[in-house]
């Protein structure tokens, strides 16, 4: 069995308040794709979103970023098409609040995963080179196999992105996908 975990994909992280940008709105299209792909198929899909409280200085993150993905804020909300796909497969779809860069620090997840023996984890999202990377690590070390989309991760950080893909494949043993086919 194998599972889509849709990694941060919110207005915050695209346009808002820490945007990744044009790299970010250049999977839009890729990033609904494959999380309708899945949902329909009846795969296990996980949207795993940033949450943080206003003015919670006692977060790691405080020092390091701007305030981004507040909660009750619009800048949580889903990106684009994302969003849709979400609304048409809200039954089919996990909604999982994160609040480290990890989709499984502090989480759930892998509970749900080992319930539904899951053992191939499809990852996409932003930041390639922070959430991303971070839950892929996560998930090496829990001995799950990997497959990272290239073609659906995106970061502001262009040289992070580039080093994160080959860290996947080259230290974590994952799988790099683009356009469906795997990087040799």
């Amino acid at each position: 069995m194998k599972a889509l975990i849709v990694i941060d994909y919110t207005v915050d992280f695209v346009v808002g308040k820490l945007p990744c940008g044009q790299p970010a709105i250049d999977i839009e299209d890729r990033m609904a794709a494959l999380t309708e792909q899945f949902a329909s198929r009846g795969d296990f899909v996980v949207m795993a979103v940033d949450l943080h409280k206003e003015g919670d200085a006692l977060h790691p993150e405080h020092k390091l970023f701007p305030p981004h993905n507040i909660e009750g804020t619009s800048g949580r909300d889903l990106y684009g098409k994302l969003k849709e796909v979400h609304e048409a497969n809200r039954d089919r779809i996990h909604w999982m609040d994160k609040t480290r860069y990890s989709a499984f620090c502090g989480t759930d997840l892998e509970l749900q995963l080992r319930m539904r023996d899951i053992r191939e984890l499809h990852l996409i999202g932003v930041c390639t080179d922070i959430c991303v990377l971070h839950t892929a690590v996560d998930a090496y070390n829990k001995g799950f196999r990997i497959v990272v989309h290239a073609d659906a991760v995106a970061s502001f950080n262009a040289l992070g992105h580039e080093w994160a893909l080959t860290h996947f494949a080259g230290s974590l043993g994952a799988a790099v996908y683009r356009d469906g086919q795997q990087d040799k």
